[in-house]
């Protein structure tokens, strides 16, 4: 076991009480953030986009599935993979159940993934999920959204770089 330092009631009651409040910068600051991320100009998308689904082609706009809003997790699931991304794995996990709610609020909530859609409804079986999951396939959708970094570049939006990304890079 790592050595740590044992001290007084009255020691972790000042270090707590210092690390409460970098805590509620923090939050203020995610707060802000988050605020000025809300404020960003939205950018029509004009681009005619195709997905595969369960019951064939569909249009960006037929995905919105007569609601207002389109809510769409982008699960890390290439297509030369046999499974999806372990860690997007278990959001969707998480996601699944709450589906049905955000569809009672006017929102329809995906998946879209890179993979043939067989692979997908396969591996949506295989994990016992009902939400709806769209292939992207080849088109340009994840890519012009940010998600798959641009050839011989870096990704045209911000975004956080982890094992799976790295893996598909192999």
């Amino acid at each position: 076991m790592p050595e740590h330092k044992v001290g007084t009631q009255e020691e972790f009651d000042a270090a707590r009480e210092r690390l409460l409040a970098e805590e509620k910068e923090l939050t203020r600051r995610s707060d802000e953030l988050a605020r000025k991320r809300r404020e960003l100009p939205w950018v029509a998308v004009e681009k005619d986009y195709r997905f595969e689904t369960e019951t064939g082609t569909k249009s960006l706009a037929q995905l919105f599935d007569g609601r207002s809003q389109l809510l769409i997790y982008h699960f890390m699931f290439g297509p030369a993979w046999e499974a999806g991304c372990p860690v997007c794995s278990s959001i969707a996990d998480t996601i699944d159940p709450n589906a049905l709610h955000l569809a009672a609020r006017d929102v329809t909530m995906l998946l879209v993934s890179r993979a043939p859609v067989e692979k997908l409804q396969a591996y949506k079986q295989r994990m016992g999920w009902s939400l709806e999951w769209a292939s992207a396939g080849l088109t340009d959708f994840n890519r012009d959204l940010g998600f798959t970094p641009h050839r011989g570049g870096a990704a045209p939006l911000p975004r956080r770089r982890d094992s799976c990304d790295r893996e598909a890079e192999r």
